[in-house]
């Protein structure tokens, strides 16, 4: 069934509810802020941050640049009287800003309208999880996902360039199981030619531990990561790997703008995920927003410029006036970037590791 969609008397879409919120010229309510809290990395993964050009001379954002956490969570509240209920910690490498747990904090004491906490989640590289999941967990954390491409040690380290074990990830995704940060997700990017040979020991390790194994299509984002569309193993050719030795089924999503398409062992042995942003692109259902460091506005992973939010913080704005210009970025957004791949090249998109994923 199509889904209805209202527009006020100006002819813009409307909420038909009041729970859905403002809504974009594609009638998509905002439901997602991704907030990146750092543009700074302990690794250069070669899809990511390729070291050749995020290397040692390379100029990231001095601290007085960045948002605060007290203005992070200013923006949030506004953001969830805008239907935002789910807030994602990014980077960047998220656990590297100094004292994170606070934000956590600060972000896990909100509340909706209607009086609900936000889901406060975090994405992390997981080098620094096993030192910080009990103090995110105590702060109100809800869950986290854990990026890991290979669990073969050599090829690990030769994709993170991080100088970062397996066993260290696999710990940190441990002790935050053990802080009751779950389910978690972890997530695989699929190279073809890379770490393809990867996917079933992933999937062997993974099977039965309550951990949901999620595998994430080469995506072209940004500028440095040479994507080239021969590079991607699509999610109908993993199902297909997995389910020879495996067999799937698949499961209905869970919510309206669930990234990934969820698949189950029919041995009830868990589920997978699979992000198939190149294959099967889910524009039509994004419901997210993302805030950079030091606080712009981007309303898809694949953008080319943001909007600004800092100076109106740092100039004294209102409350109202900050709802009025996220409100509006949003009700003027038309993305879909990832349905026009191949009719909408675009020269100098943002880069991952200063957005999010």
């Amino acid at each position: 069934m199509s889904r209805v969609i209202f527009h006020d008397s100006n002819g813009a879409p409307r909420a038909s509810t009041p729970g859905d919120g403002i809504l974009d010229t594609r009638g998509r309510p905002m439901r997602d802020l991704r907030i990146s809290v750092t543009d700074r990395c302990n690794f250069r993964c070669t899809y990511c941050m390729p070291r050749e050009v995020f290397g040692a001379n390379h100029v990231f954002l001095p601290h007085s640049a960045l948002l605060t956490f007290e203005e992070i969570s200013r923006v949030a509240q506004i953001a969830a009287g805008l239907g935002v209920r789910k807030i994602r910690l990014t980077g960047g490498e998220p656990l590297v800003r100094k004292q994170i747990e606070i934000l956590v904090g600060l972000l896990s004491g909100l509340r909706t309208p209607e009086g609900e906490p936000l889901e406060v989640t975090l994405t992390t590289n997981g080098a620094l999880l096993a030192r910080k999941a009990q103090a995110l967990a105590d702060a109100g954390l809800r869950r986290v996902t854990v990026s890991l491409d290979a669990l073969d040690d050599v090829l690990f380290q030769r994709m993170s360039d991080g100088g970062v074990p397996v066993a260290t990830i696999l710990a940190g995704i441990e002790a935050a199981a053990r802080a009751g940060l779950a389910p978690i997700k972890v997530n695989m990017v699929v190279r073809r030619g890379m770490n393809d040979a990867q996917i079933l020991p992933m999937v062997r390790h993974f099977r039965g531990s309550g951990h949901i194994l999620r595998f994430i299509e080469y995506m072209d984002v940004g500028n440095t990561n040479g994507w080239r569309m021969e590079e991607v193993v699509t999610g109908a050719e993993i199902v297909e790997i997995i389910g020879a030795e495996f067999p799937l089924e698949p499961v209905g999503a869970g919510y309206r703008g669930e990234v990934a398409s969820r698949w189950r062992y029919r041995d009830g042995a868990g589920e997978i995920g699979l992000i198939t942003s190149v294959s099967q692109p889910f524009c039509g259902d994004c419901t997210r927003m993302r805030l950079s460091p030091e606080g712009r506005l981007f309303t898809c992973l694949f953008a080319e410029q943001g909007h600004d939010l800092r100076g109106l913080l740092r100039a004294g704005a209102s409350d109202a006036a900050l709802a009025a210009r996220m409100g509006g970025v949003w009700r003027a957004r038309g993305d879909r970037y990832s349905e026009l791949r191949g009719e909408a090249h675009r020269e100098h998109k943002i880069e991952m590791s200063y957005i999010g994923g």
